[in-house]
């Protein structure tokens, strides 16, 4: 998986966590104390974000770490 298909993947898994919760990106920008643009580049895969920020994104959506990744479930290749 290339790095750019990792953030493309990351950014719809964050899109529809906060669509199922009913919120704009601006909302869950504020709940996150991020940037609203900063949500939207990440939700269309033009951020590769840090530990910190992805940490603010489960947290505001009220879920692990691990459950944001959930959909990550193949063993990355070797580099």
């Amino acid at each position: 998986m290339s790095k750019g298909e990792i953030q493309n993947r990351f950014g719809l898994r964050v899109r529809l966590l906060r669509n199922e919760r009913g919120w704009s990106q601006e909302a869950f920008a504020d709940l996150c104390g991020l940037h609203r643009t900063y949500i939207g580049s990440i939700e269309r895969g033009e951020q590769n974000s840090s530990l910190e920020n992805i940490h603010k994104l489960a947290a505001t959506l009220g879920i692990s770490l691990a459950e944001l990744f959930s959909t990550f479930t193949e063993t990355p290749a070797s580099p």
